[in-house]
């Protein structure tokens, strides 16, 4: 498997490297200086190469249209490791953890508050698919991709609500979600969006206002202080640490399936 990494990342290398490892296959990591993807070499040229070399492909870049033209070009299944417009395998990693937890993943409450950005488009798009509950907290002018919010509604299988309240978003939750607010390629924005994401940290109070049957996750890495207290992480209904195991396991799960195994 060849490993393009436009974007660095703990989870997601260490995640797909051990996983196929354990699969019997081995992984190749290539870092933002080795291929410099549409710069030194276009897209397309890349994905033809590789399929060469390899069975499968997994990239995590920055534009979305990137994964779209390795999709287009190789001859070998490629998957979405992450892109500014969405992390499908955060959130089939996610479903895993509560299916694990809470015993369904069908007709739950998740309440995402924060940044209305690529793991939101992934939930988005998995209400378009499965039925549950699905509500998106964030400041006025951060809400998520307006076409994905309508895809998701227009599919009439979930329940979906876009607001700027936090405390009354999470109320009834069986999952209260967040991620960083500044995510790689914005860290100049970071001191304008702490001020403006002020009452959208996810703290005790807000977790109590959830109820006592919500767990708390995250994608990782967090900003402890920033999006959510260290008392809230460190909680015993906290899952963000099986979360992040089980990007391995899910991850796992969709190479076998593109693999044909």
């Amino acid at each position: 498997m060849a490993m393009i990494f436009a974007k660095p990342s703990m989870r997601t290398r260490v995640s797909f490297e051990t996983g196929f490892f354990l699969l019997g296959g081995h992984a190749i990591y290539l870092g933002p200086a080795d291929i410099q993807m549409g710069k030194r070499e276009e897209t397309r040229d890349v994905a033809r190469v590789l399929s060469c070399y390899n069975d499968i492909i997994m990239a995590r870049v920055f534009a979305h249209q990137d994964i779209l033209d390795l999709a287009k070009y190789a001859t070998v299944p490629v998957v979405n490791g992450l892109t500014d417009y969405n992390h499908p395998c955060q959130i089939m990693a996610d479903a895993l953890t509560m299916i694990e937890h809470i015993g369904r993943f069908e007709g739950t409450k998740v309440v995402y508050v924060g940044d209305g950005n690529n793991v939101v488009h992934s939930w988005l798009l998995m209400a378009s698919v499965i039925p549950f509950h699905f509500v998106c907290a964030c400041p006025k002018g951060f809400e998520p991709d307006e076409k994905t919010v309508e895809k998701a509604r227009q599919a009439g299988i979930s329940k979906i609500e876009i607001t700027n309240d936090p405390k009354e978003a999470v109320r009834g939750a069986d999952v209260v979600y967040s991620d960083v607010w500044a995510s790689m390629g914005q860290k100049e924005e970071a001191a304008y969006r702490h001020q403006v994401f002020q009452g959208f940290q996810i703290d005790e109070n807000l977790m109590k206002l959830a109820g006592p049957k919500a767990y708390f996750m995250h994608c990782l890495p967090a900003e402890r202080g920033v999006e959510v207290t260290n008392g809230v992480i460190e909680a015993p209904n906290s899952i963000v640490f099986p979360q992040a195991e089980n990007r391995m396991h899910a991850q796992n799960a969709i190479m076998l399936h593109l693999l044909g195994l």
